[in-house]
């Protein structure tokens, strides 16, 4: 029986490992997306599943953050956009509704221990927009990894092919080289076509077991 986040292997470096993790952002190196949705739905006095369903679920609500990913629209236009959709006030509602964002610690570690162990690696998100809220700052990730992509600063979002092939490319490496982690399954179907090993997210300590299953970072040292 294969379990739900189980790896999806593609060919390594021929005779080596794999040469580099890209790890995505929101629900990998942070807590679960839909746990700050719930709290923040709370915490305005709505039902719980409004919020997440204003941006997950309405097409209206999906066609604004896919302008925001693409950096069509600024996160001040999608702020209005779905506090309109909402019925509230959309004063820094993305900075209002990722205030319970964190690190999830299990994965934050161990990108830390590949990467020591001289695994490159990289990050690719859908952004959310920086401005006026930088939901990024906290991870200081430019020192954390090699690689920053971040959607909206190069036109494409996931699951476009071409954002892919740019952060591979970016790191100089072949997509086979690779190995992704993402904790949307739609987001993995692309890197698998370039050849990259997937890991659909769902668990941190199991994302935790199946890197080291690929990577064996700790050998490294």
């Amino acid at each position: 029986m294969t379990h739900p986040s189980a790896i999806s292997p593609r060919s390594s470096v021929r005779g080596g490992p794999y040469a580099a993790v890209i790890f995505d952002f929101g629900g990998v190196l942070t807590t679960p997306k839909d746990d700050t949705a719930l709290c923040f739905a709370r915490e305005i006095g709505l039902p719980d599943d409004t919020y997440r369903h204003a941006v997950a679920v309405d097409p209206a609500g999906r066609h604004l953050y896919a302008q925001l990913e693409r950096g069509d629209i600024s996160q001040e236009e999608w702020n209005t956009g779905i506090a309109a959709l909402l019925g509230i006030d959309g004063t820094n509602l993305m900075g209002r509704a990722l205030a319970t964002l964190r690190p999830e610690e299990t994965v934050v570690t161990a990108a830390a221990e590949i990467r020591a162990a001289g695994v490159r690696t990289a990050v690719l998100s859908n952004s959310m927009g920086m401005t006026p809220h930088n939901p990024y700052k906290a991870w200081d990730l430019e020192t954390a990894h090699d690689i920053v992509v971040l959607s909206e600063q190069h036109r494409m979002r996931k699951p476009d092919p071409e954002i892919y092939e740019l952060t591979v490319e970016l790191l100089g490496l072949p997509a086979s080289a690779c190995v992704f982690v993402d904790d949307t399954q739609g987001n993995l179907v692309p890197a698998q076509k370039l050849g990259m090993a997937t890991i659909h997210a769902t668990d941190p300590a199991l994302s935790v077991a199946q890197l080291r299953q690929l990577i064996p970072y700790q050998q490294y040292k």
